[in-house]
């Protein structure tokens, strides 16, 4: 996404009011896939800095840690290195009514494997041809799987990337590796086009979601997703609060006992 306009900005209320909104539908959708048994697996991929990690964290922040799982996993051990490349995402897929979000996935032999060499050409054109064969399998087993490619322009990258490094709140999120995509551009994109080429298929497609603006491209992409999965409301057992039973004489020990923490807030005051 080179030399495109970006979309207009999003005013913030207009943008809370229809998160929040989205962000209770996906509430009654992991209901859905909680009691169906439903898998869902949605992948996230795309540029450093396009915005992943903040839309999967809006897509999570409402829902039971016990049902939706984010993996973003680090680099493989040797081990891992020396077993059949998809065998340690399989460990991590969701068993019935799981839902898991994969902040970068086995995608990565396409992109930075591919582009800094960490792959073998041999490794990488394998991954091409087995690739579209394991996700048909895994939508076959009856997985629902979605994948989305955030694209953001080299401008809008490179802006992000200095915000990064000027706030001490989110330089951990930027590495060598991330400021070296500034100089191999070209090469993701070549590598990103050549993938497609090979995975975007019928039974298991790419939705690119435009980025450049971040609170568009979240509402955009959930939206999506609540749209792609057949999700249905669920009825609920109305829930009361039971009578709390009368006292039976039982004297707790007294708070001093206790090793408080202290009130940190009443400085603030």
């Amino acid at each position: 996404m080179t030399g495109t306009a970006a979309p207009a900005k999003l005013p913030k209320k207009i943008y809370e009011r229809e998160l929040l909104r989205l962000q209770g539908e996906l509430v009654e959708m992991q209901e859905w896939i909680r009691s169906t048994g439903t898998r869902l697996v949605v992948v996230f991929e795309g540029r450093d800095a396009a915005g992943k990690g903040g839309a999967i964290q809006r897509i999570a922040e409402f829902l039971n840690p016990r049902v939706c799982r984010i993996v973003a996993l680090p680099a493989p051990t040797e081990r891992e290195r020396s077993q059949w490349y998809f065998q340690r995402y399989i460990a991590h897929l969701p068993a019935a009514g799981e839902i898991v979000l994969l902040d970068r996935s086995w995608y990565n032999r396409g992109g930075v494997e591919r582009v800094m060499g960490f792959a073998t050409a041999a490794e990488y054109h394998r991954f091409l041809r087995q690739c579209p064969l394991f996700e048909e399998m895994l939508i076959e087993d009856g997985i629902l799987l979605r994948k989305y490619w955030f694209s953001v322009s080299d401008q809008e990258q490179e802006r992000r990337f200095r915000d990064r490094m000027n706030n001490p709140l989110k330089r951990w999120k930027l590495s060598p590796m991330d400021l070296e995509s500034i100089t191999r551009w070209e090469d993701y994109s070549r590598a990103k086009d050549e993938m497609f080429a090979h995975t975007d298929t019928d039974t298991s497609p790419w939705l690119v979601v435009e980025a450049e603006v971040k609170r568009r491209a979240r509402l955009n992409m959930i939206a999506h997703l609540l749209s792609s999965v057949p999700w249905k409301q669920v009825e609920r057992p109305m829930l009361e609060l039971p009578v709390r039973p009368a006292p039976r004489g039982y004297e707790r020990p007294p708070r001093e006992r206790f090793r408080n923490v202290p009130d940190h807030a009443a400085i603030l005051a």
